[in-house]
């Protein structure tokens, strides 16, 4: 991205948050890092941008009107992306397909059979994605279409057709005390640290940390990760315990760690996803694929 660009986008994660420490983490750098990007910038176009204070962060005239503008600019761009890669994959006949994480061998192993069956002149290229992206790369323009949990972040900007409905399991180490436990309950989880998926994630966030089945008990935080490789490992070292979806519990066998059903929450829901505003008449080969092999198991 050129760098002019990058640094408004810490503008417009720092005037959308007015809060440094907040637009950090969500940008991924560190505080003073992210202060010295907004003086670059002020410096460069010679404009106060922000008041600053010990106490909160406020937007100038100049800021105010800079920022719907900045937001617009960044909108734009990343739509030229989106359209730019889209173009360049379909002139390859490349189909790029994200993940999150595994759904289970079998299951992609004939999705993508009976697309390439299809389309026998395309190439499917995988790409799993950070918990940090829910969409994976759909959003980004980095995939075409993308197998998700849902609900995720953005949304309405997304079509998707439903594949499986599936019960949440709990991971947790195997010497935690509700190991000894058959089934738990939301009652039981309460007072446990939680492994969660970074903050910026939202609702999908929320998802797997069960806020909505939590009855107003606040979510004690254990560790933070961004794959499901580190929410495993956590597990086992004991930093808290993870919601994940049945298929996980079939998928990750790690020695240290045990899965029990837990019987009140609201189950997670597998989906082939694409973006509404999608030209790649391929991409409904793929989704029709994927309804074939679940048969749409919802």
């Amino acid at each position: 991205m050129d760098g002019n660009l990058r640094l408004l986008r810490y503008f417009v994660a720092v005037a959308e948050e007015l809060n440094f420490t907040r637009a950090a983490e969500r940008l991924y750098i560190s505080q003073p890092a992210l202060s010295k990007q907004i003086r670059q910038l002020e410096r460069e176009i010679g404009i106060e941008l922000l008041h600053r204070s010990s106490r909160d962060v406020q937007l100038t005239a100049a800021g105010e009107a800079l920022l719907p503008l900045a937001q617009q600019l960044l909108q734009d761009w990343q739509f030229t992306l989106v359209t730019v890669r889209e173009v360049a994959a379909s002139q390859v006949q490349k189909l790029r397909v994200g993940f999150i994480s595994s759904i289970g061998g079998e299951f992609t192993k004939s999705i993508l059979a009976r697309f390439q069956a299809s389309r026998p002149g395309w190439k499917v290229t995988i790409r799993f994605f950070e918990l940090s992206d829910p969409t994976a790369g759909l959003l980004s323009g980095n995939s075409d279409v993308a197998l998700l949990r849902l609900p995720v972040p953005k949304q309405e900007k997304l079509s998707t057709e439903i594949l499986l409905i599936e019960p949440r399991w709990l991971a947790l180490s195997c010497d935690h005390p509700l190991a000894q436990r058959e089934v738990l309950q939301m009652a039981d989880l309460v007072n446990e640290p939680f492994i969660a998926v970074p903050a910026e994630t939202g609702i999908w966030r929320d998802h797997w940390l069960a806020i909505n089945e939590r009855q107003g008990h606040p979510v004690i935080i254990g560790a933070e990760v961004n794959n499901t490789n580190e929410v495993m490992e956590a597990v086992i070292n004991g930093q808290g315990v993870a919601l994940v979806s049945e298929t996980t519990t079939r998928v990750y066998t790690l020695s240290g760690q045990t899965f029990r059903p837990v019987k009140d929450v609201s189950p997670s829901i597998l989906a082939v996803a694409w973006r509404r505003d999608s030209s790649n008449n391929v991409v409904q080969d793929f989704v029709k694929a994927c309804l074939e092999v679940s048969g749409n198991r919802a």
